[in-house]
């Protein structure tokens, strides 16, 4: 694949880069989408922030580019899903279900 660049003038670079962001952004965005297809709200994940310890949590929410994750302490973070890990589940006794987490009303 060629493009003669050194042929094109001021306004058709421009155009040019203005074309090649929008596609790496949208190629970006696809990647994101997948990696978010991975997990599904409800689900039991873990990730490592940066100098602290693994947050585990429950994945509430997709957003455009992260995930909303509420961790076992009651908090609320947007995660790229890329930085996020399953959790295997542990058979719980007597068929008991997970941890429930009250959600801050607005």
């Amino acid at each position: 694949m060629g493009i003669d660049i050194e042929s094109m003038d001021y306004d058709e670079l421009v155009e040019l880069n203005h074309r090649i962001v929008a596609r790496l952004k949208f190629l970006a965005s696809i990647h994101t989408h997948n990696e978010m297809m991975r997990f599904s709200p409800g689900e039991q994940v873990c990730f490592e922030p940066p100098g602290r310890d693994k947050q585990f949590g429950t994945l509430v929410k997709y957003n455009r580019k992260t995930v909303s994750v509420i961790t076992e302490s009651g908090e609320k973070w947007n995660v790229s899903p890329h930085l996020l890990r399953k959790v295997k589940k542990a058979k719980s006794p007597k068929g008991r279900q997970g941890k429930i987490i009250d959600l801050p009303r607005k």
